[in-house]
């Protein structure tokens, strides 16, 4: 008999990434999807699933405490897998309250009910609750300082990073107050397939065929290590089968770039594809591309955000070494396969842009 997941966040970019990934690779268990469908929680992220008798889908919050609990009573879960958090940074700045709610109020609502339903009572029913952070709660790094590994000081410098390290900790207590079996994964930027417009790839790659400006914060200098999305659920794969219960697991792409060089890369590869492929000057013919022109012509550089960390770096050595992990995608390949695949679905995306 196959295993029963909850995984909340299910519509947004990874949480949907993780879904496609496990049931492809997992067809005899079920998965239920739970999400708010908040602005960046989308169903089209989940098409093709629901036809599958193994899929289901629950549009709820996860700081419904009755909605949670009664979920996994229904479905009998025994893995929960919590990738739902407001994460975008520039909105935690302008607007916390939400990443307040959601990352710490939203995840001591799910450890509450996975306690009830695993733990009351005295009953021992296998299970795991596996929580995905971020490398931001480590806070910044110098250039020349070592990634960030799983005993690391946490230094949150964000309403978003403090959330998200709020419900680390939050995660860690109820494993060693109540034994929840718990695993934690913080990982690098993800970047692929289901990327909501707001974030600088599918940013960059939109507003390119569209020929409006690339805002890049400051000089561009800031660097993070890119993660793709499948290889981001690979690791979390990895950590519920092979995983230590009470361990935290850092999943890194082995990719540091800064923002200007990935843009500069983003804008060149695009530039090739217009080359290669006249059809699309007629499909997309504000891109620079269209005319001739480099896409590097729309780079247009902004006042930088406040607080903005200058450098996140991840040492996965440990799930490495314990566990086998090593990224399949290079940024090259990642990079790509996100290009291809924001090309052919401008319908998925084109209804996701502000202007």
């Amino acid at each position: 008999m196959g295993k029963s997941l909850l995984v909340t966040g299910a519509a947004g970019f990874i949480g949907a990434n993780f879904v496609h990934h496990w049931m492809r690779n997992h067809p005899e268990d079920s998965v239920v999807a739970y999400d708010a469908l908040t602005y960046a929680g989308n169903q089209a992220n989940l098409d093709g699933l629901r036809e599958n008798k193994r899929f289901s889908f629950v549009h709820a919050d996860i700081c419904d405490d009755d909605r949670v609990l009664q979920t996994l009573r229904e479905h009998n879960i025994d893995t929960l897998v919590h990738f739902a958090a407001e994460s975008h940074v520039d909105r935690s700045i302008t607007g916390p309250d939400a990443f307040i709610e959601t990352n710490i109020v939203g995840t001591h609502s799910l450890l509450k009910a996975a306690r009830e339903h695993w733990l009351a009572g005295g009953k021992s029913q296998p299970h795991r609750f596996h929580h995905v952070s971020t490398d931001e709660v480590y806070g910044s790094l110098s250039i020349d300082a070592p990634g960030f590994h799983e005993e690391q000081k946490y230094e949150p410098n964000s309403p978003y990073s403090a959330s998200k390290a709020a419900s680390d900790h939050l995660v860690r207590a109820y494993h060693h107050t109540y034994g929840l079996q718990v695993s934690t994964s913080n990982c690098s930027n993800n970047y692929g397939p289901y990327h909501f417009p707001e974030k600088l790839i599918p940013l960059c790659i939109t507003n390119i065929l569209r020929g409006r400006p690339l805002p890049v914060y400051g000089d561009g200098s800031n660097i993070r290590d890119w993660l793709y999305v499948e290889d981001h659920c690979r690791g979390i794969e990895l950590v519920l089968q092979s995983g230590e219960v009470g361990e935290t697991y850092n999943i890194g792409g082995n990719n540091e770039w800064n923002n200007l060089d990935i843009v500069h890369l983003l804008c060149d590869q695009m530039d090739a594809r217009f080359v290669a492929d006249p059809s699309l000057a007629q499909h997309f013919p504000d891109a620079p591309g269209a005319n001739g022109s480099s896409a590097r012509e729309l780079i247009l550089f902004v006042e930088d955000r406040a607080g903005h960390d200058w450098r996140y770096a991840i040492d996965a050595g440990r799930i490495t070494r314990e566990l086998g992990y090593t990224p399949h995608e290079s940024f090259e390949t990642g990079l790509q396969r996100t290009l291809d695949w924001y090309l052919s679905n401008e319908p998925w995306w084109k209804p996701l842009l502000v202007a």
